[in-house]
């Protein structure tokens, strides 16, 4: 009876009331379905092969493989000792780090190890078999292999473990080698990249810019070869540099990208454009002259005072002469004729103070300041390639216009854009970014840079056989530690342009901080000389134009021969002490030598006719 009394009508009707609710519910869901019609089916979604990326020739430099990570459950682990010493000896890693890995983990979960190649998963699997592993499976990744390891790195890039870009083109060409999203899409197609890198030439520059650091003891090198016709790079060195399949282990430094991320003082290289931007402006003429009293000094009519050294006390100097012997007293006086807006103007239309857009990330703008925050040193200053940063590669593109009759041209180091299927689908087009300077001008400036090869600063940079247009650098560094410049770091740097009379090649070095000896003309030139003779060699560039003498009654001096002084004085520059120490024993002229090392400067001039007691100087370095 009491069942009866729990059981009540109203409860029931309650409960009748809920399981209504609930039926209706669910055939007006069914309903729902029914009248909705088919579902859409989902789109299967492929994902694209990511571009590989090649040099001029064809050479794969970067394509797309599948790797491995080792994926661990700790739980399903059912024997941590057993597990570590099976794995560790196809993992590479410790059985005690595997045992570490896995007690110190927080999660059940974890990554034992990151990207391994097709016959380490081999190994591995066949260990799982043998011994019955549990807890253990290899997930596929796509990734990335890079055949011929660092060359050309910091062009190349790297990839993240999402697959995309971090740096070099395959950060800047992210969206070109990997179409965002799935396929099909509109942009489903990925591309091949073909750089203009020739790996050949670029193996080749690397090779001697690894023995530079080792002979300079620098901490850094740049070395940049581009075709002067197209702005197209040929060999992009920045050392040290990162080995890109072992990338997570190198060093920042190794991973730095000098010539588009370093801004520097460029020195006296700078003076090519310098000189060139001022000659333009009509502050100097070919045949002007200008006397170099071993400084340049000026007082403002308020008597404010500032001087800017040289390394020599020239004398009489034309635009020649100040290219030739890099002085720096002509080019101030030179600099001070030209209106400082112009002169700025001018330096801008080479590209200083602009990004190249070149196809990397990062890239530095340098440093220049607008005229209107300059004080009264710095236009002289500017003049010699200080109080301005520049990156190595606006040094070369600058460069452009003195190889391309006054007009600067962009850089690339794309080639050609190809599908998967091979079919081009875009290539590189010379692109003119203006003239700077007249023709006239851009030829006076070879023709001045290759009197510099053959009997001024760049004597060393020459090779001899191919005419070469050549200006030399050295570059007080500013001190880090404090105001003003470091007394111990330097950058060493040459500029080389060849053949003189139908520009093909253009050579930037740059060497930072070198211990020891830092004179650009000593250790900057003979690597452009190196680098030059292996392009040369390998372009099969015709050698039959042997470089010829300038001046009537000049006398070149063989560079181990004793010096020997007859009628006419001999070109001594670039001749080392030991082979002009005997002329001291003449009885019949008077001569006086100042210095040690090399032949950099001397006066009389070369073919002045000798006289009985005539007085000879010689300033050696």
């Amino acid at each position: 009876m009491e069942v009866e009394r729990y059981i009540s009508r109203a409860r029931l009707a309650v409960l009748s009331a809920i399981g209504a609710f609930l039926l209706g519910a669910v055939l007006f869901k069914y309903g729902a379905v029914m009248l909705s019609g088919r579902p859409p089916v989902a789109e299967r979604k492929i994902q694209t092969e990511r571009g590989s990326i090649l040099d001029r020739n064809g050479k794969i430099l970067a394509v797309q493989t599948t790797l491995y990570n080792i994926a661990v459950t700790r739980s399903a682990v059912y024997d941590e000792d057993v597990f570590s010493q099976a794995l560790a000896p196809v993992t590479g890693m410790n059985a005690e780090e595997i045992k570490r890995r896995l007690s110190d983990n927080p999660g059940d979960f974890l990554y034992l190890k990151k990207k391994i190649s097709e016959g380490e998963k081999s190994a591995i699997e066949a260990v799982i078999r043998d011994g019955r592993l549990k807890g253990i499976r290899l997930e596929a990744v796509v990734s990335r292999t890079y055949p011929e390891n660092q060359l050309a790195s910091h062009v190349i890039g790297f990839l993240g473990d999402d697959g995309k870009g971090l740096t070099g083109v395959e950060y800047s060409y992210q969206d070109i080698l990997s179409p965002p999203g799935d396929f099909p899409s509109a942009q489903s197609e990925a591309y091949n990249v073909m750089l203009t890198i020739d790996g050949n030439i670029q193996y080749e520059l690397e090779k001697i810019a690894r023995q530079t650091m080792e002979e300079t003891q620098a901490e850094g090198v740049m070395l940049i070869a581009a075709e002067a016709r197209t702005g197209e790079i040929l060999a992009y060195v920045s050392e040290p540099s990162a080995n890109l399949n072992a990338f997570g282990a190198s060093l920042p430094t190794e991973r730095f990208d000098r010539p588009a991320l370093y801004a520097y003082e460029p020195g006296s290289v700078f003076k090519i454009f310098s000189i060139a931007a001022l000659m333009e402006l009509g502050a100097a003429a070919d045949q002007d002259i200008f006397f170099c009293d071993g400084g340049y000094e000026h007082v403002t009519p308020k008597g404010e005072r500032f001087t800017i050294g040289c390394l020599d006390r020239h004398g009489w100097v034309s635009p020649r002469d100040i290219i030739r012997f890099s002085c720096n007293d002509g080019t101030a006086q030179i600099a001070e004729k030209a209106k400082s807006a112009d002169f700025e103007d001018k330096l801008r239309g080479f590209g200083f103070g602009s990004k190249t857009n070149i196809q990397l990330p990062g890239e530095t703008t340098g440093i220049f300041s607008s005229n209107n925050n300059w004080s009264l040193r710095s236009k002289p200053t500017i003049a010699i390639g200080q109080e301005i940063s520049v990156s190595a590669l606006q040094m070369v593109q600058a460069a452009t216009a003195l190889a391309n009759k006054g007009t600067v041209l962009r850089l690339s180091l794309l080639s050609r854009l190809y599908t998967q299927d091979g079919e081009a689908a875009a290539s590189h087009r010379t692109e003119s970014l203006g003239r700077v300077i007249s023709p006239e001008t851009a030829r006076l400036m070879l023709d001045y840079m290759q009197t510099t090869s053959e009997s001024g600063t760049g004597t060393r940079a020459s090779v001899g056989d191919v005419p070469m247009a050549v200006k030399t650098g050295t570059a007080q560094m500013l001190a880090e530690s404090k105001a003003g410049y470091s007394k111990t770091d330097y950058i060493s740097s040459c500029m080389g342009i060849f053949p003189v009379d139908s520009p093909e090649i253009i050579l930037y070095l740059a060497i930072l901080k070198p211990v020891g000896e830092t004179y650009g003309g000593r250790i900057a030139a003979p690597v452009i000389s190196k680098a030059a003779n292996a392009i040369i060699d390998y372009r099969g560039m015709g050698r039959e134009t042997a470089t010829s003498v300038r001046h009537s009654g000049l006398v070149q001096i063989p560079k181990n021969a004793l010096v020997e002084i007859r009628d006419i004085v001999p070109d001594m520059t670039g001749i080392p002490k030991r082979m002009i120490a005997p002329l001291l024993q003449r009885e019949d002229l008077e001569v006086w030598i100042t210095g040690d090392g090399y032949v950099v400067s001397q006066s009389p001039e070369p073919g002045t006719p000798v006289t009985e007691g005539m007085r000879i100087e010689l300033h050696l370095e």
